[in-house]
């Protein structure tokens, strides 16, 4: 309709149903979690996000906690995390030139979230046989 603005609504059908009812998932189309859940199931910012909740890093060490990671591909990742306000590029005054990369406060308070997750993940690795790992299903790509 032109002249009137409308809300998009993206329906999911999820296959379940309840008491003979099919289950669709409603979601507004600009959902933030969706955003945020796509975000960190990207490849490496989760585990960018986990190693410097240990403390600020250099970039030469994030490299090295992160085998397979190409430079390209970490600086990407950096810079992303760095426009979502997570991390903080710092530069130190001195010879030569060091750079570290650390969480901010929203950067801790999601690291926290990662953490449990972990724990959850650990606490929830058994799984019954013939069961098939959901790490099988996993997304590879960059």
């Amino acid at each position: 309709m032109k002249g009137h603005e409308t809300q998009r609504i993206t329906t999911i059908q999820t296959g379940s149903t309840t008491e003979g009812i099919p289950r669709t998932a409603r979601r507004p189309a600009d959902c933030l979690a969706e955003d945020w859940l796509a975000f960190l199931g990207h490849r490496w910012n989760a585990l960018i996000l986990w190693h410097l909740s240990g403390g600020p890093m250099r970039y030469g060490s994030l490299q090295n906690m992160l085998p397979g990671i190409t430079p390209k591909v970490l600086s990407e990742r950096l810079n992303g995390l760095t426009r979502r306000a997570l991390i903080a590029r710092r530069v130190h005054n001195s010879f030569p030139r060091e750079v570290t990369y650390g969480l901010t406060p929203q950067g801790a308070a999601l690291g926290s979230i990662i953490r449990q997750l972990y724990t959850w993940a650990n606490d929830n690795s058994a799984q019954p046989a013939g069961h098939p790992s959901l790490l099988a299903h996993g997304d590879d790509t960059q």
